[in-house]
């Protein structure tokens, strides 16, 4: 089992930043691709970034690629999504996920989720 929480959350204008965290508990957090997802009201749930076990590959969706930058730090079984220039349509719940080995676009290959943690931007 891998214990998932993220924080960082929260209330932003359009074009400043925010940095969610993503601690990981439980099994060897380093066997794990990690990912964020996000999902606003009414929508389908939709991959954001995701990262390899070492850290070297990541992977973006176009909406997000270069504002957005994933990064993990296996020593403290933590992973980060640094958030710049916020618009309002990344308005959603932030998930984060791992998934065995390799980084995917898709929820369905990823075993542990995150409860969620909000961000709002406001324009």
């Amino acid at each position: 089992q891998v214990q998932l929480v993220e924080s960082g959350g929260g209330l932003v204008q359009a074009g400043g930043s925010l940095r969610l965290s993503c601690a990981a508990s439980g099994r060897t957090f380093s066997s794990y691709a990690m990912g964020w997802f996000r999902q606003a009201p009414g929508k389908e749930r939709e991959f954001v970034s995701c990262i390899s076990v070492g850290g070297s590959t990541t992977r973006y969706s176009d909406s997000v690629k270069g504002r957005f930058t994933i990064s993990r730090d296996n020593a403290k079984t933590t992973m980060f999504l640094q958030m710049n220039s916020p618009k309002p349509e990344d308005t959603a719940v932030y998930f984060c996920a791992a998934r065995p080995l390799y980084c995917g676009t898709s929820p369905l290959g990823y075993e542990y989720w995150g409860q969620g943690t909000q961000v709002t931007v406001s324009s």
